[in-house]
């Protein structure tokens, strides 16, 4: 099951609606369910992260999952090693996942949010 990723860039955690949404919730006794929320400090810190080519195969990966890193390269027209290290910065965050069915993104729609 895909879901919704939400980026926020500054601001403090206080400010994001789904930390503040879960708390509240969860003080009412309700279930749940944890959403996916990055957190940058800075635009420079998610420009970093979220390049050009990164998001290109994040958009590839969601309209066409790889049997395999070697496949995706072949896709892309890249070396292995090249697009696993594009590849690899998303798989801590989760948004690609690697598993016994091939390398796909995990996400159907990223939002971004700039507190400033």
């Amino acid at each position: 099951m895909m879901q919704d990723v939400e980026i926020i860039v500054g601001g403090s955690l206080e400010d994001g609606a789904a930390f503040v949404a879960a708390w509240t919730a969860s003080e009412c006794c309700e279930d749940v369910t944890p959403s996916r929320v990055l957190a940058f400090e800075s635009w420079e810190g998610l420009s970093a992260v979220l390049t050009g080519e990164r998001y290109r195969l994040l958009r590839h990966l969601h309209r066409h999952p790889e049997p395999s890193v070697s496949a995706l390269a072949r896709s892309l027209g890249a070396s292995s090693g090249g697009c696993m290290a594009v590849w690899s910065p998303w798989r801590s965050p989760g948004l690609v996942d690697r598993s016994g069915d091939g390398v796909r993104a995990t996400a159907d729609r990223i939002r971004a949010e700039i507190v400033f």
